[in-house]
């Protein structure tokens, strides 16, 4: 199963039937349903397990009713959670090859890698989804980088979860960029600002569920600035795989269904590249995960 959102007259709730053809689920929700109608991932996500058991069974009964399909290619596609209840929670330096680079770049030790997950947030203010401009802040960044990442979207509540029961807890995968400003980052000394602008965490196409997923360990992550292979990596290079992550975040904090964790970068990022090399205006950046789709932004103005 693939959920999306995208706009019409409002924000619609979408399952994608095959490559070209979405449901729409929020059209189809029935009028005597005790919940109003999910508009996106999130609010689905919030009806729980009947909420999901509901939106198979409209599918399955009603996939062929052209009143409740659109063709892919003509719907604009917004953030699967457009607008998060709360921060998303990020992982830094969390594949091995990237603490490398990064501690090459800053002059450390480069196999000082991390003994616990380093943590900081992105607030809701910088989701955008596929095809969305990213905002260049050129007056107050001149080092504007690109990070893909793997997004887990959390389907049920917990806190002190383990890890052997972690992966309960996971509704699905989706594609994260986490654009950052890495003079920011320097200059305030912790991660937040630099990571925090609006616009800055382009996310999509959709959310695809964990059944669809055998292994999230497995899968290529690429990312394309212009066309040109930048980053080209496996999530089985992850330093923390995502029961630790939820293990560790959950200790003594609750994680709520549809919360989303970033987990980490390759390497191949801007700073890492000698010289530096960071994004401009213009620039077509271009994030694809195995069996997640592809994620496409532009840095504007």
């Amino acid at each position: 199963m693939k959920f999306l959102a995208y706009a019409r007259d409002t924000h619609h709730l979408g399952m994608l039937l095959d490559t070209e053809t979405v449901f729409d689920l929020t059209t189809a929700w029935p009028d005597d349903a005790i919940t109003p109608a999910p508009r996106h991932v999130g609010e689905l996500l919030a009806l729980g397990d009947a909420g999901i058991e509901r939106a198979q069974t409209l599918a399955r009964e009603h996939a062929g009713a052209a009143r409740f399909t659109a063709r892919l290619a003509d719907l604009r596609l917004l953030a699967p959670i457009p607008r998060p209840r709360k921060n998303i929670f990020c992982i830094g330096r969390n594949y091995r090859e990237h603490i490398i680079e990064g501690n090459r770049a800053r002059g450390r030790d480069p196999h000082d890698f991390p003994k616990v997950i380093e943590v900081f947030t992105k607030p809701p203010t910088t989701v955008i989804g596929p095809d969305a401009v990213i905002a260049a802040h050129a007056h107050v960044t001149r080092e504007l980088d690109y990070e893909v990442e793997l997004g887990v979207v959390i389907g049920k509540s917990g806190i002190d979860i383990p890890a052997e029961k972690a992966m309960e807890h996971v509704f699905g995968y989706t594609i994260i960029n986490d654009i950052s400003a890495r003079d920011l980052q320097k200059a305030h000394g912790q991660w937040f600002k630099g990571k925090a602008l609006d616009r800055h965490c382009p996310m999509g196409p959709w959310v695809v569920h964990k059944q669809a997923v055998a292994d999230p360990h497995t899968l290529s992550i690429q990312l394309d600035v212009n066309g040109e292979r930048r980053q080209d990596s496996n999530t089985a290079d992850l330093l923390f795989k995502i029961p630790d992550i939820i293990a560790q975040l959950s200790a003594g904090m609750t994680l709520e269904a549809g919360d989303i964790i970033a987990t980490g970068t390759p390497s191949g990022v801007g700073l890492g590249l000698v010289p530096p090399r960071y994004l401009q205006k213009g620039d077509v950046v271009t994030a694809r995960i195995e069996g997640l789709g592809v994620l496409r932004n532009t840095i504007g103005d």
